[in-house]
């Protein structure tokens, strides 16, 4: 191979710019997951179909279907169909946000029926009411049970959140492809734009696993 690597031609500060904007995107599609699932888990979990039925046909839509699908359908449908017009970082976080809203859900209901009958009743012993028992006893514990899920959905939104610069939102992976076009340099620009995608997953990672280690330790 006669290729001769130049990583001093790569300018970071356009990936930094695209960085930052990875990371804004990436808090607010968690901030949509986060509250969202935890009230798509309660809806799917209704007795009464006609709430229970809709939310369950949004979570198969939004798991069994491709994010860039999503990020393609909000960009050109949207607008089209309801007359919406947001700009396209709007429409990435809203995709990504109901895409983790879906899986998040998951993990919460999951993480609400372990909640300990005991803990439920003497909820209603205390005299709490249904909204009561829902803030002060199933969120807190559903939320701890779930936070190495959501640790591990919220970092993989941040990977997926590259799909959006399909519909031209400037994030790290369209900093990277507009800077491998002008310095004719893909393998150096996108080895750089890999190696920060993984410098902030990796410690996010570790951070899952001590959590499940200690859960473990302490279920044990």
């Amino acid at each position: 191979m006669n290729y001769s690597f130049d990583f001093q031609s790569i300018s970071f500060a356009p990936l930094w710019e695209g960085l930052m904007v990875t990371l804004e995107l990436t808090a607010a599609a968690n901030i949509i997951g986060i509250v969202g699932g935890f009230l798509l888990a309660l809806l799917i979990m209704s007795p009464i179909a006609v709430i229970r039925l809709p939310a369950m046909l949004f979570v198969e839509f939004f798991r069994c279907t491709p994010a860039i699908v999503q990020i393609v359908w909000f960009f050109y449908c949207v607008p089209m169909l309801f007359n919406v017009f947001l700009g396209s970082m709007t429409m990435g976080i809203l995709a990504l946000g109901f895409n983790l809203m879906a899986f998040n859900a998951e993990a919460y209901r999951a993480s609400i029926q372990a909640v300990p009958r005991e803990q439920i009743d003497a909820g209603i012993a205390l005299g709490l009411n249904p909204f009561q028992r829902i803030l002060y006893i199933v969120l807190p514990t559903a939320f701890r049970a779930s936070i190495p899920v959501l640790l591990t959905n919220g970092i993989g939104i941040f990977q997926q959140s590259a799909l959006v610069a399909i519909v031209a939102v400037q994030d790290l992976m369209y900093q990277g492809k507009t800077l491998a076009t002008e310095t004719y340099r893909p393998i150096e620009t996108f080895t750089v734009v890999a190696l920060i995608y993984f410098a902030v997953s990796f410690p996010v990672t570790q951070v899952v696993g001590y959590l499940e280690r200690r859960r473990q330790l302490l279920m044990n």
